[in-house]
C-alpha cells in the first residue's frame, strides 16, 4: 500500500520487539523475534495456526509478559495494558449471551477511565453513537447483542476500538467469518486510521486482504520468516517455508484469486 496523498508520516519505531521469546510451560510460542512498527502503517501478521500471531498481540497488548527478550512502547517497556493501545481480540473470545445492548457493549469500553459506579453522561452516548455510525451500527445500538450477526459484532468491536481512540490497533483476525461488506468496511477504517498516524497491525488467515491491505507482512512461525512489503514477503518460497509443503493457497472471502496461485 502506497501511502495517501498528502499524509506526512514520521517513520520512527512506535514499537520495538527485541530478542522476543514467549513460552506456554515447555512449549515456545516465540523465538527470538525482532520486529519493529512504525507510526501510519498497517500491518498484517501472516502464519499458520500456533505461529505466535495472537501471543505477539498480546505481548504488545501488555496482557502477556515475554519469558525473554522485550516490546518497547514509544521506548518505554510494555509491562501492562495502556490507553494507547487498543486491543480487538477474536470475536469468538466475547460472551454473546450476556443481556446488554450494543450501545452499552461500546460504553462499557469506557469504564477504566471513570468511576465504575457513575453513569454514562450524554456526552459519552454521543461519542459511543458517533462511534456506531462510523461502523454503520447506529440503528442496532438498542439490539441485544446475541441478537447479531457474526460481521454485526465485529463492527460493534471495531466501534469499542475507535471510541478508546488509541494511538496502536491490534486486532486478532478481525477478518474472519465476517461478510464482504464488513471486510471493505475494516480495510476503509484502517487507512483512515493510518492516515491519521495510528499504527494498525493484525493477524490474519486472509492472505489476499493481507496483501491488499497493509503496507508491511510479518510472516511468522514462531519465529520470523520474512518480513518487508507484501510483493517482498509473499513469495512461494517464504509460504513454503511458513506453511510447509502441502500449503494450497486458496481463493479468499471475497472469491478473488491470491497473485501465488497453489504451493503444493
Amino acid at each position: 500500500m502506497n501511502p495517501l496523498p498528502g499524509a506526512k508520516v514520521e517513520r520512527t519505531h512506535r514499537l520495538v520487539v527485541r530478542d522476543l521469546s514467549v513460552h506456554y510451560g515447555s512449549r515456545p510460542a516465540l523465538a527470538g523475534l525482532n520486529v519493529t512498527f512504525a507510526p501510519g502503517e498497517t500491518v498484517s501478521l501472516v502464519g499458520p495456526n500456533g505461529a505466535g500471531k495472537s501471543t505477539l498481540l498480546k505481548v504488545l497488548a501488555g496482557i502477556l509478559p515475554p519469558s525473554h527478550g522485550v516490546a518497547e512502547l514509544d521506548r518505554q517497556p510494555i509491562r501492562r495494558p495502556s490507553a494507547a493501545v487498543v486491543y480487538v481480540p477474536q470475536r469468538t473470545s466475547a460472551d454473546w449471551s450476556f443481556p446488554v445492548n450494543v450501545l452499552d457493549v461500546v460504553l462499557l469500553t469506557r469504564l477504566r477511565r471513570r468511576s465504575r459506579f457513575l453513569p454514562f453522561g450524554d456526552v459519552e452516548r454521543s461519542r459511543a453513537l458517533g462511534a456506531l455510525d462510523r461502523v454503520g451500527m447506529r440503528d442496532f445500538a438498542g439490539v441485544q447483542i446475541g441478537q447479531l450477526s457474526g460481521g454485526q459484532q465485529q463492527r460493534v468491536f471495531l466501534a469499542r476500538a475507535l471510541l478508546q481512540d488509541g494511538v496502536v490497533y491490534l486486532l486478532d483476525e478481525p477478518f474472519s467469518g465476517v461478510d464482504v461488506p464488513t471486510q471493505e468496511l475494516l480495510v476503509e477504517l484502517f487507512d483512515q486510521l493510518r492516515a491519521s498516524g495510528k499504527t494498525i497491525i493484525s493477524a490474519t488467515h486472509n492472505l489476499y486482504l493481507a496483501t491488499s491491505s497493509s503496507d508491511r507482512i510479518v510472516l511468522l512461525n514462531r519465529q520470523l520468516i520474512a518480513e518487508g512489503s507484501p510483493e517482498e514477503v509473499m513469495t512461494e518460497a517464504h509460504l513454503r517455508s511458513a506453511f510447509g509443503g502441502n500449503l494450497v493457497v486458496a481463493h479468499n472471502d471475497l472469491a478473488r484469486p491470491t497473485a501465488f496461485g497453489e504451493v503444493r
